[in-house]
């Protein structure tokens, strides 16, 4: 269901562009996903806590080396990695991804440099609202590299693989020979295998070239020393339906963890007060998890309400959040917003806090949820914790 959403969604917006005057989000609003610029790259740093990094971005008929482009997720930016949610924090460094971006919402309070798009390396739009790997993009997309031929000698080889892609389309596309080595990871069904595994059975040659008749694969592609001329390496390769599907539920229950024990992140779209600090929050979840997380949320159980920041680190959130109740679970009537769950909650409780106001962020979670500490990491316990200086990026 989160795939279909988000195929319909950036299908529509396909070879939409920003207007002449440039987008920017509007604070507190799920931006149209057909004003974000589409880049793509190889994930080189990453500060996982404020949901930051940096890319080295491949870009077609472009081969100078350019300084990285440093990114921050918008609050309600959705990550993918082998076909399923994920966090910056699962995404090992190298990793080819692909991302949506816009220009930051208030540019004084950016948690990157900002860049003035001059150069082709360095867009101005540092802001992702989608960030996925190249099984995620090509699952929801529904499509996959064809493999045509092997070539191996010794610990060294390459494949010819394809890749369809539409005229003016985004991401890779057409044929590339990418190189594989022992260190190439192979799935296939639930079994992890290696070069040598296939070559033992007969199924890849030990020493010379196979045709591999088109077939098709989903592929994870990494660094290779030769990234400005497009050539990449293969980290894994998965064979089969069975292989991604078992790769994409592992990362599933992975993230379902995370947000289990951080909470839902959600935005306060209204507060009706009442007296002695008593109040209803309206809150509406943010989009691209497991629809399971959803159900739990139901009129009639109790839980707690936290209040987070744009990085959605939160404060103390077992000890400061406010315990309360939810009292109604909708779901919006009309298309869903790119970030949006679609899913307003209304939560009630004895002592309102300053943070619950329209516009801000909070995390919350159902009763069923743990009622934990965070990592003192994750804590905000400071300015420089609840507005991230961009100095880390200094070149």
């Amino acid at each position: 269901m989160i795939r279909c959403c988000l195929v319909m969604l950036l299908a529509a917006a396909g070879g939409l562009w920003a207007q002449d005057k440039p987008f920017r989000p509007e604070p507190g609003k799920f931006p149209p996903i057909a004003q974000a610029k589409s880049y793509r790259g190889e994930l080189v740093f990453v500060d996982h806590i404020n949901r930051r990094g940096s890319l080295r971005l491949h870009i077609d008929d472009h081969f100078q080396e350019g300084r990285l482009h440093d990114f921050a997720m918008l609050p309600y930016g959705m990550i993918y990695y082998r076909g399923a949610p994920a966090q910056l924090r699962d995404i090992p460094i190298g990793t080819v991804l692909y991302g949506r971006f816009y220009l930051p919402p208030d540019p004084k309070t950016s948690a990157v440099p900002l860049a003035k798009g001059t150069r082709p390396s360095e867009p101005a739009e540092t802001h992702a609202i989608l960030l996925e790997d190249g099984p995620s993009s090509c699952l929801r997309e529904g499509k996959s590299w064809k493999l045509k031929q092997i070539e191996y000698k010794g610990k060294f080889g390459f494949l010819t693989a394809t890749l369809a892609r539409k005229d003016g389309g985004e991401g890779l596309g057409g044929e590339h020979r990418l190189t594989i080595d022992p260190s190439t990871r192979i799935w296939r069904g639930r079994e992890r295998l290696g070069i040598n595994d296939l070559i033992k059975e007969g199924v890849w040659p030990g020493d010379g070239t196979k045709a591999l008749k088109e077939q098709p694969v989903q592929l994870s592609l990494a660094w290779h020393p030769r990234y400005l001329y497009q050539q990449f390496h293969v980290a894994d390769i998965w064979l089969d339906d069975v292989a991604i599907k078992t790769a994409a539920t592992r990362q599933m229950e992975r993230h379902n963890r995370y947000i289990r024990y951080r909470w839902m992140p959600a935005r306060v779209t209204a507060v009706k007060h009442g007296q002695f600090g008593h109040a209803t929050v309206t809150a509406t979840l943010f989009g691209g998890m497991d629809p399971r997380l959803y159900a739990d949320f139901k009129p009639g159980i109790s839980g707690q309400m936290a209040v987070a920041e744009n990085t959605l680190r939160t404060y103390w959130q077992n000890h400061d959040g406010m315990e309360g109740k939810f009292e109604a679970v909708t779901k919006m009537k009309g298309e869903v917003p790119f970030g949006s769950s679609g899913i307003q909650v209304q939560f009630s409780m004895n002592l309102v806090l300053e943070g619950f106001r329209p516009g801000r962020l909070v995390r919350i979670r159902p009763q069923v949820w743990p009622k934990i500490k965070p990592p003192v990491e994750e804590q905000i316990r400071s300015l420089e914790d609840r507005w991230p200086s961009p100095d880390i990026f200094k070149k």
